[in-house]
């Protein structure tokens, strides 16, 4: 089992309030607490896309909190649900997808989420509502529509903006919220864990665990931060996210990327360090020490939370030997390139992209850096002012500019 990273000293205030936005409801869950019962928490998954960031995480380490404490996570992967696709945050029908595609997302999916979960069987199950949803007769289904009105559906967000927008919403995302709510009463789901933008569904789940005579879930909602470019939230599509599986040195150079006016936002989310150390980092930024200084300290304790204390120092080391001392020019291989060529092409030519799909995802993903800088355009232009920089994909591939005709 992994080394346990919580005290069970007033963990229960620290539960509810760390990270914590709201929960529905508070005393429901304190009682559940209070009862020595060990909890069932669920966590559930649509597999449409196996990366996990930092903002994803949130929620997780919430869980293997709770874990520590003796109660069971149930992760339950959307194998069936993931065939509809949860309408969330979407603006198009999601496609749908093979069992083949599911399968193997889901084995990927796994794999991330016991990165931060424990485990062991005592305190980790998994699920898949495939389990109950293949075997349920259309009346069986029916039964559960009966049970909701339209008009209780339609208030979704994202429907209510589809319909201003004049876009369509189809049956089977209108039932969605169905199949997730009823996943809670088919668990005995005691507590969900999850992003805000999931509470519409989950409120579903006390709905329908109220209706067939169960104790309804309690719902704790976490906190969402901006991703690196300081606007929208992590997202995969905008590239502005650590991944857990990034390496100690890519933790590390994204986070050295984030705006100055991030760094404690991220230090109290995104680690566990002492809030009164934290405080002493917000008064050292507002008194005019260099905001780079304290960045390091975050991007170090961030690398070492995933990767330990000695790949989080080797992570640091990297990054001061190739961007504060700039010397990555030493080993770094002699490239002509034309002026107006782009980074796509650039990174086809020198053998870091197979194609121009690759590259953008390589540029998405926040891999791509000029003299430390990174790159996020994937329309960037080189010009004959850039002769001597440094081009470094990923920690390995360093390449230094010049320019022919």
């Amino acid at each position: 089992m992994k080394k346990h990273l919580f005290e069970k000293k007033n963990w229960i205030e620290h539960a509810l309030s760390h990270n914590v936005e709201r929960v529905i409801t508070d005393g429901e869950l304190r009682e559940r607490i209070a009862s020595g019962k060990q909890l069932r928490i669920k966590f559930g998954v649509d597999v449409t896309n196996p990366l996990i960031h930092l903002g994803h995480a949130v929620s997780l380490w919430k869980m293997r909190e709770f874990q520590e404490m003796g109660h069971k996570v149930v992760f339950l992967i959307g194998d069936f649900t993931t065939r509809i696709g949860d309408p969330t945050g979407k603006s198009k029908t999601r496609p749908e997808r093979s069992l083949e595609e599911i399968e193997a997302d889901a084995v990927l999916y796994q794999e991330q989420v016991t990165k931060i979960l424990l485990d062991d069987s005592r305190v980790f199950e998994v699920r898949r509502n495939s389990e109950w949803y293949d075997k349920m007769s259309l009346n069986e289904f029916l039964k559960l529509c009966r049970n909701i009105t339209h008009a209780r559906l339609i208030e979704r967000d994202m429907f209510q903006k589809r319909i201003k927008e004049g876009s369509e919403i189809y049956m089977h995302e209108m039932l969605y919220p169905i199949l997730q709510g009823y996943d809670s009463y088919v668990l005995e789901t005691d507590l969900t864990i999850i992003g805000s933008d999931q509470l519409f569904n989950e409120m579903m789940g006390r709905h329908y665990q109220s209706l067939f005579d169960q104790a309804p879930q309690s719902i704790m909602t976490t906190v969402i931060t901006p991703g690196l470019d300081g606007k929208e939230k992590q997202s995969k599509s905008l590239g502005n996210f650590v991944a857990i599986t990034d390496t100690p040195e890519d933790k590390y150079g994204k986070i050295m990327t984030l705006p100055d006016n991030l760094i404690i936002a991220y230090y109290k989310v995104y680690t566990f360090v002492d809030p009164r150390e934290i405080k002493e980092y917000e008064t050292q930024l507002a008194t005019g020490i260099n905001p780079r200084d304290i960045k390091m300290k975050l991007a170090k304790d961030v690398v070492a939370l995933y990767h330990g204390e000695e790949e989080a120092e080797k992570a640091e080391q990297d990054f001061v030997r190739m961007f504060q001392k700039k010397d990555a020019s030493a080993g770094a291989q002699e490239i002509n390139v034309v002026t107006g060529t782009t980074i796509i092409e650039f990174l086809r030519e020198v053998g870091r992209a197979d194609s121009n799909a690759e590259a953008r995802r390589l540029i998405e993903e926040k891999g791509v850096r000029l003299d430390g800088e990174t790159l996020t355009d994937p329309q960037f232009i080189f010009n004959s002012e850039m002769g001597g920089k440094i081009i470094n994909v990923g920690k390995r591939y360093f390449y230094k500019i010049h320019f022919g005709a």
